[in-house]
């Protein structure tokens, strides 16, 4: 079957010439004429609706309803009801009998966003449903059949919260039968700057003013960012610059305004390792702290410099199990030393030159440990915000819910 990229953009209004995106509508287009269910993963704000609306589109239900449900917007207690509906009389407000999702979208496709925050007791209802087609209205005992080909989105690790016991092992494998990813807009490249470009023409219109423009260096500079809130985040960068700034013409000076989690080197630290490494939610957190280690220890090593030249230290005593002895050479000094090592904490190290005076320093290490160095980061951004969480939030590279789940973890209130 040949497939039109380009008409399917056009048609579902998406900006983009990245190959990771072609494969995924691809992939999308390929499953669309099955009844296979299908798992889209990828951070909030990437634009996961559209893949749907796709599939939808190129399948056999096409002519059928299709609905899409925010299973992170619909309270715990009601959503049950929301999706296989209930009698009357089941619970207190319950006036009358209720369809839910499930019945009124029989025969067409049910997209569920956010499938991740389904409570445990609505995951095994949802299984039912997956396997056999059948369900339960809430306060009923009859069995119900629909027939509804269920499209599932999520922006968290669903392997992670299988082992954290958040989510069902078999519903995680029932949904995944095709995963479909989508790219971070921070590896999308040059499709920055085509959104860029869109999102201020359909603003000057909206708003009757002339189109912002970004100069070739800030054209590189959003580029090198790391848009954690993707699409959306860009989307609403772009309408304040369009209402906010006289300039037609942006710079990086103007954009550094409108970008507080700007760092120049970052991104391409955190897009080199993201092929070996997935963090999740915390990756940006993650990284940031890894840089304040980096720091803390670069001021460690002066600090023992200063120590050697100034304050010789007494070696430690003898013990019944000698310490571990190392001899190191630095050729950029011409220096030869020894490491002893003390303990699981320490490192003696003593010059081997004996024309000098020997001085030795004890090294205390830095606890490596993530969650001490995380909490202690986490606790530094609010004292330097005086506990607002907003800026906190923005100055660690985090959302605003990462960081009250954070500060709930570590009993920081």
């Amino acid at each position: 079957m040949s497939i039109d990229i380009q008409s399917i953009k056009q048609r579902f209004g998406i900006i983009g010439i990245d190959p990771k995106l072609d494969m995924a509508i691809r992939r999308a287009v390929r499953v669309a004429p099955t009844d296979i269910t299908v798992l889209i993963s990828g951070e909030s704000g990437t634009g996961k609706e559209h893949i749907p609306k796709i599939i939808h589109h190129f399948s056999k239900r096409k002519h059928g309803p299709y609905f899409a449900i925010n299973c992170g917007a619909i309270p715990e207690g009601t959503i049950d009801s929301e999706l296989f509906g209930h009698e009357k009389g089941a619970f207190t407000g319950a006036v009358s009998t209720r369809k839910g999702y499930f019945e009124v979208a029989n025969g067409g496709t049910l997209f569920l966003d956010e499938v991740g925050e389904l409570p445990l007791t609505t995951q095994v209802r949802l299984l039912r449903v997956l396997e056999s087609g059948e369900f339960i209205k809430v306060g009923s005992s009859k069995v119900e059949k629909t027939d509804v080909r269920i499209i599932a989105a999520t922006n968290r690790d669903l392997r992670r919260l299988v082992e954290e016991g958040k989510f069902r092992e078999d519903l995680y494998y029932r949904l995944n039968t095709v995963e479909i990813p989508l790219p971070p807009l921070r590896e999308r490249g040059d499709d920055i700057v085509l959104l860029f470009r869109k999102f201020a023409a359909d603003f000057a219109d909206k708003y009757h003013v002339p189109p912002v423009r970004l100069t070739p260096e800030a054209q590189e500079m959003i580029k090198r960012y790391y848009w954690p809130g993707n699409i959306r985040e860009l989307r609403n960068i772009t309408e304040q610059i369009s209402i906010l700034e006289e300039s037609r013409r942006i710079t990086p000076e103007i954009l550094k305004k409108y970008l507080p989690l700007y760092q120049q080197n970052l991104p391409g630290i955190i897009s080199g390792e993201k092929a070996r490494y997935d963090f999740g939610k915390d990756r940006e957190l993650i990284f940031k702290l890894l840089f304040e280690m980096k720091k803390e220890i670069d001021k460690l090593k002066t600090v023992t410099s200063e120590l050697m030249q100034r304050h010789p230290a007494a070696l430690p005593q003898a013990t019944a199990q000698p310490p571990a002895v190392y001899d190191t050479y630095n050729p950029s000094t011409d220096e030869k030393s020894q490491e002893i090592q003390v303990d699981e904490q320490s490192t003696l190290i003593v010059p081997h030159n004996n024309e000098q005076s020997q001085t030795a320093v004890i090294v205390e290490e830095p606890s490596l440990r993530i969650e001490d160095n995380e909490r202690e980061l986490i606790k530094k951004a609010l004292q330097k915000h005086n506990g607002r969480r907003k800026p906190a939030a923005l100055e660690l590279g985090i959302s605003e819910r990462t960081l009250y789940r954070k500060i709930k973890q570590y009993d920081l209130e």
